[in-house]
């Protein structure tokens, strides 16, 4: 079949743009999610000790699943992948307000993180393989669309909560709006397909070392970040004395910081490279973090708190980009450095935890400064994500239709 040629310039605009609402829409899905959570422990009847049980299964089907993102995009073509796992990934939200016990809740919970990881997988992919065609950066940007939607899907929850709305009418409600969009925005995204001769990844492999280097930095940022936003409140509240209020718009602060910075980051990493942009975003986030440990009163410690937040706004989304261009296989190293900092998400908040009842919650900040350190001496291997010039620009060609796939 003749291939029908594309005008590059003006599709990867479509492209660009496409992506970033897919981020959105992935977003609104977990912001969503989070704020029915009350609801749901109460629906199912779980205690506050089950309901943490609970809670770490969607890091354990993530992990699982997210090998398997590279082999569905190998058969199918990066665009009907994409489509595809969204689906899967917004309908998912309808399945946690609907188990009746702990087991039921588990289950949920565990296809919920499945289908959030094989998807934030092939889109992370697509959005490298769109920063590649562009020339320049937009991976941050992207993942800022990805908090800015979390946020949309906060404020909708907060506002289904307040009205005392059935989390289950409300979910099914959600889901059906964002699968909508979802399907919508992935007819615009890049139809990226493998070549006839091109070997199919294999469903489940160790990362690559690659990976495992890129990822140890993402690691850092993430457990910072979990760190930061899961018990900066806290911090405030016992450590400091600060009023309930002024605990609250912490955690407000820190989450508007990181999306703030990672919608503008694109363009300072254009400006200054990865590598840079990283070790000056560590330097910054070491600084808060001593300005949290060392504090006086809780206006310190909020400045400290959002300079951990800019400072390590952008790090997953350089790791991410690094990885794609790892190696031969950007599905499976972009898997690679998820699983890793899923796993960095998912042990932050209780390591704190453990960390603070064994000794003290100034001493757990004391070694996430030392973590955030860790990116100023380890940005190095964020080089792989790097552009020396902006590529030419490149034409896309819409190959013939194989069986089960889409155009």
């Amino acid at each position: 079949m003749a291939a029908e040629t594309v005008t590059s310039t003006d599709r990867l605009r479509r492209a660009r743009f496409a992506v970033a609402a897919v981020f959105c829409v992935h977003g609104a899905v977990t912001g969503s999610f989070a704020t029915r959570i009350p609801w749901i422990q109460e629906h199912a009847g779980v205690s506050a000790g089950q309901l943490g049980l609970a809670l770490a299964f969607p890091a354990l089907g993530a992990s699982l699943a997210m090998p398997l993102a590279g082999a569905i995009s190998h058969r199918f073509g990066a665009r009907t992948a994409l489509r595809g796992l969204l689906v899967l990934w917004t309908l998912s939200l309808t399945l946690p307000s609907l188990a009746p016990n702990i087991w039921g809740l588990c289950g949920a919970l565990f296809v919920y993180g499945a289908t959030a990881g094989m998807s934030d997988v092939a889109m992370n992919a697509l959005g490298v393989e769109t920063e590649n065609r562009l020339g320049r950066s937009i991976m941050s940007s992207l993942h800022g669309m990805w908090s800015a939607g979390a946020l949309v899907g906060s404020a909708a929850g907060t506002v289904a909560a307040h009205l005392g709305g059935d989390a289950r009418l409300h979910h099914l409600v959600a889901a059906v709006v964002l699968t909508v969009l979802g399907l919508l925005f992935c007819q615009g995204v890049l139809d990226v397909r493998s070549t006839p001769d091109e070997e199919a990844p294999p469903r489940f492999s160790l990362p690559p070392k690659s990976a495992l280097i890129i990822g140890a930095v993402g690691f850092c940022a993430v457990f910072a970040e979990g760190a930061s936003l899961d018990w900066s409140a806290v911090y405030l509240r016992d450590e400091l004395g600060g009023s309930a209020g002024v605990a609250a718009a912490s955690t407000t602060a820190f989450a508007l910081t990181m999306t703030i910075a990672r919608l503008a980051g694109d363009r300072v990493v254009d400006r200054f490279g990865a590598v840079r942009t990283v070790r000056v975003g560590g330097a910054a986030a070491t600084l808060g973090g001593v300005m949290v440990v060392f504090a006086p009163h809780a206006a310190v410690a909020m400045a400290g708190f959002g300079l951990i937040g800019l400072g390590v706004a952008v790090v997953v989304p350089l790791a991410f980009a690094a990885a794609g261009r790892s190696g031969p296989n950007p599905s499976q190293a972009i898997a690679g450095v998820a699983t890793i900092t899923y796993t960095s998400g998912l042990i932050a908040p209780s390591a704190i935890g453990g960390i603070a009842d064994a000794t003290s919650l100034v001493f757990s900040f004391g070694l996430v400064t030392l973590l955030t350190l860790g990116l100023v001496v380890g940005a190095g291997v964020l080089r792989s994500g790097g552009r020396e010039t902006a590529p030419a620009p490149v034409t896309e060609k819409a190959p013939a239709k194989s069986p089960g796939s889409v155009g």
